[in-house]
């Protein structure tokens, strides 16, 4: 999942690049899954699988830890403005985000499912390049 992850984070960042770490929240990845997410399993569904992918990422990205999933199932930055992240370390936390989300989807629904809703909403990636690698499905803990 960590290939499809960067590249998901890559293609959206190319479209709307982050600068500060006031930022570091909005993953865009994240919020185009969110209205087909919602519909499949419900708010507080999509809300429980963003947490759990968020506490699974904190080990990878530390300055995760400071970030919350708010009763609506955005993410909130619950540190200080100055905390100081360049963007090497916002991307890595976003992938481990992203990541560790489309694991435990893969979990929970399979991965001909995750593959169509990853489809549904990146139609022109590649996801057959992606998938079934066997290198990258992370153990849902």
């Amino acid at each position: 999942m960590r290939t499809v992850a960067t590249q998901l984070i890559s293609d959206e960042a190319k479209a709307s690049p982050l600068s500060a770490s006031a930022e570091a929240t909005k993953v865009a990845v994240v919020e185009k899954l969110r209205p087909h997410l919602s519909t499949l399993m419900g708010k507080s569904g999509f809300r429980a699988l963003l947490s759990r992918a968020l506490a699974l990422a904190v080990s990878e990205a530390p300055w995760l830890a400071g970030v919350q999933v708010n009763a609506e199932g955005f993410l909130e930055l619950q540190v200080p403005n100055d905390l100081k992240l360049d963007a090497q370390q916002i991307f890595a936390g976003h992938v481990a985000l992203v990541a560790h989300l489309l694991g435990l989807l893969v979990a929970f629904i399979g991965e001909i499912l995750t593959i169509r809703l990853v489809c549904e909403t990146w139609p022109l990636l590649p996801v057959n390049d992606y998938f079934n690698q066997g290198d990258d499905h992370e153990e849902t803990n």
